[in-house]
């Protein structure tokens, strides 16, 4: 009843002043009077049916009409309703534009396809995954975009349940997982994710089973096999059954060696060994890593060392000491008889460098930057001729790693090579006075920082 008892209210008074021009002018009068209500009505019917077209042609521009009566109800309320679809048209807006900024920023490349196969929408990481541009390729087939079989045979096959490896048809570097996933009416999202870390470490799990089970099958096989040579034969010299001991004891330390070190990069990579901080003597140290040269060489190399600062180290010792320990004895193994092996501490531009010096055969520039890798050995029979396990460089970076460090390899074949451990400047520790160095036997003492080498 809100909405009538205006309108019947104007009509009943019409209808009354016509009745009284009736009973008091005749009919004539009131047919007059009634006329000219209907047209003032029809008037203003049309020019509110005008205000309300401009209007709705032109909401942002033109403003509400005014008005009162009906009319004056029916404005307000469209005025209501188009303040609420403008609300909801904000907030989708505002939904919409999230979500597109959401799509854009996802890692990995997406691509909308309708259920022709032809692009509708792209996010910028498919133009560096797959090469597509959203803008030139929209409506493009994406078969005619990437055209490589077994992407294609993919696209044929439609299980959604199945996702596709393969090369980035733009990188081949890049390895993606793709996947198709339908949504939609007949419309297909394309999903290209960047796999290849993953496989990387996967190609590394194998290659290091591999490695490990390749390394212990050879002196399992020798013990293997004297074991069987002892238990068969009747009697043997003793000479040749302390051979066979010998060889059979040297083979079961290789496989130790193998073990320790695996355990050590085991220990070393496990989130629950935190790396305690204590102070280091570095001139202890390397007079301690020194004596294990010597005694690693048996005199067949000139061992030397220089300590050219002073100062101390803020770090784990034992980390420390396996890692520098690796770095000589890998000295001596590969020097030949004859040669000089020299032990150095010195500091530069506030980092503490202690560096192991060799003239062995050398390294060739091409096998540097992977001699860290485990079980790289640029010539495997020599190493395990000196009874190397492939794994002394892999514990020396994770060692370093730990405490911020660095290692520099400089090698010149035939000539020999440096290795040196670069520590950062927050763990060097200076001393809080100046140490005097007792010489020793090939022992190069502490100079004055001003005649430090550099």
């Amino acid at each position: 009843m809100g909405f009538w008892w205006r309108p019947l209210s104007v009509l009943a008074s019409v209808l009354l002043v016509a009745l009284i021009l009736w009973a008091g002018s005749g009919w004539i009068a009131a047919l007059g009077f009634l006329a000219g209500v209907q047209a003032f009505v029809m008037l203003r019917r049309l020019w509110q049916e005008f205000r309300l077209a401009r209007w709705l042609e032109n909401p942002d521009e033109v403003d509400p009409p005014d008005a009162t009566g009906t009319w004056g109800d029916i404005f307000y309320r469209l005025q209501k309703l188009q303040r609420r679809q403008r609300t909801s048209r904000s907030e989708l807006t505002s939904a919409l534009e999230q979500f597109e900024h959401a799509a854009q920023a996802v890692p990995d490349g997406m691509v909308i396809l309708n259920r022709s196969e032809q692009i509708e929408w792209c996010n910028p990481a498919s133009r560096k995954y797959m090469g597509l541009d959203c803008e030139r390729d929209r409506g493009q087939f994406i078969r005619y975009l990437l055209r490589q079989a077994h992407f294609l045979e993919f696209l044929d096959a439609a299980d959604y349940s199945q996702r596709l490896v393969c090369k980035s048809p733009i990188n081949r570097e890049l390895t993606l997982s793709v996947q198709l996933v339908p949504f939609g009416s007949a419309q297909k999202l394309l999903v290209a994710r960047d796999i290849t870390d993953l496989e990387r470490v996967d190609a590394m799990r194998r290659d290091f089973i591999a490695n490990v089970s390749h390394e212990l099958r050879t002196p399992l096989t020798v013990v293997g096999g004297f074991v069987e040579t002892l238990a068969d034969a009747q009697e043997l010299p003793a000479t040749e059954t302390k051979r066979y001991f010998d060889l059979m004891l040297d083979h079961t330390r290789r496989m130790q060696h193998l073990l320790d070190d695996l355990l050590v990069l085991s220990r070393l990579e496990g989130d629950e060994n935190s790396l305690k901080d204590e102070v280091i003597h570095v001139h202890d140290l390397a007079r301690s890593l020194k004596s294990e040269a010597e005694s690693l060489s048996r005199g067949r190399h000139q061992v030397t060392l220089t300590l050219d600062s002073a100062a101390s180290l803020k770090g784990g010792l034992q980390e420390i000491r396996s890692a520098l320990s690796n770095l000589v004895s890998n000295a001596v193994r590969y020097t030949p008889e004859g040669g000089e092996i020299t032990l150095a501490w010195r500091e530069r531009n506030g980092e503490g460098i202690f560096s192991v010096t060799d003239t062995g055969e050398g390294i060739a520039a091409e096998h540097i930057p992977r001699l860290t890798e485990r079980f790289y050995r640029v010539d495997r029979s020599r190493s395990r001729e000196t009874g190397g396990t492939g794994l002394g460089l892999a514990i020396v970076k994770h060692v370093l790693t730990r405490h911020g460090a660095r290692l520099d390899i400089q090698s010149t074949p035939g000539k020999g090579s440096t290795f040196s451990v670069i520590f950062p400047a927050q763990r060097v520790l200076q001393p809080r006075e100046p140490a005097s160095e007792k010489d020793g036997d090939n022992v190069i003492p502490f100079r004055e920082r001003g005649q430090a080498a550099g």
